[in-house]
């Protein structure tokens, strides 16, 4: 008796284990995955065109623009760690340099590390001004970053905010 029940146990496993699974439920969608390029690429636009007529931009070390050139070309060759690096290095020489701490943030995005990304887009608004290309990318950053952790409230936040990045320009009569 113990004999026919113990065979009758190991037939079972045997049949459930060549069975195959069955298609997932429709009810069960894997969360998509957020595409990092897509997001720098849509970062980058929401500056585009933003710039006022007149900027004001301190004189700079050649030295950082030296690091930028390399953190621009590093990107250009998809090596997020080499861009970061130089950018890192840039930063040194301007720690307080919103535009770097905003590519910093991209180049972040571009390694998928959201909430890196999202820490320096926000020092960098906090240092920078707060309309204009600028704010669009900091905010655009915010967008992205939130959308990939999955919070849409925070996303609903930030795209308001980046409306406020553009100010019409005023009436001359």
């Amino acid at each position: 008796m113990k004999y026919t029940l113990h065979c009758s146990l190991l037939a079972a496993l045997a049949l459930t284990a060549c069975t195959q699974p069955g298609p997932p439920s429709p009810s069960v969608k894997p969360a998509p995955a957020h595409d990092p390029v897509a997001a720098v690429h849509a970062i980058r636009a929401a500056g585009d065109g933003l710039d006022s007529a007149v900027q004001v931009q301190p004189l700079r070390d050649s030295a950082i623009d030296g690091f930028l050139k390399k953190a621009h070309d590093a990107e250009a060759a998809r090596d997020y760690a080499g861009a970061v690096n130089a950018a890192n290095s840039a930063l040194k020489l301007a720690p307080d340099a919103p535009d770097i701490l905003q590519y910093l943030a991209e180049l972040e995005i571009g390694r998928s590390d959201w909430q890196q990304a999202e820490q320096l887009a926000m020092k960098s608004f906090s240092l920078g001004p707060k309309v204009g290309s600028l704010c669009a990318r900091n905010w655009q950053t915010m967008v992205e970053a939130r959308t990939a952790m999955d919070d849409a409230a925070t996303v609903a936040q930030a795209k308001q905010h980046l409306k406020e990045c553009r100010v019409p320009p005023r009436l001359r009569m």
